[in-house]
């Protein structure tokens, strides 16, 4: 968990209280939208106008909270973590899941699918 350099990972849920997730175009896996702060996740949201009903936040080290949100996740078709995705550029680093823990962080590139200004 020390690869993440955070203290607390801050999850986007949605009015029903699930966890917000981004799925690429025909992929079948999607990773759940989470950063390392409440600012950069706030920020997120602002850039976006992405509808978020709460910012909910799990330290990092709380194995047991991680493994049963993992457990949660793994129910839908989540299979990774995006964490602190910047919208206008689409840089992030995926977090995958290491059984009923997070395992490698590599970093990723999406394309921005909105035109700059």
């Amino acid at each position: 968990m020390n690869s993440l350099d955070c203290d607390e990972l801050n999850f986007l849920l949605d009015r029903e209280g699930a966890i917000i997730a981004f799925q690429e175009k025909e992929q079948s896996w999607a990773g759940a939208l989470v950063f390392s702060s409440e600012a950069l996740a706030r920020r997120f949201i602002a850039a976006s106008r992405l509808e978020v009903a709460e910012v909910a936040a799990v330290a990092s080290d709380d194995r047991e909270s991680i493994a049963a949100l993992i457990a949660a996740m793994k129910k839908r078709p989540i299979r990774y973590l995006l964490l602190d995705l910047d919208y206008h550029s689409g840089a992030c680093r995926q977090v995958d899941f290491d059984g009923a823990n997070l395992g490698a962080v590599t970093a990723r590139q999406f394309t921005a699918a909105h035109q700059h200004d």
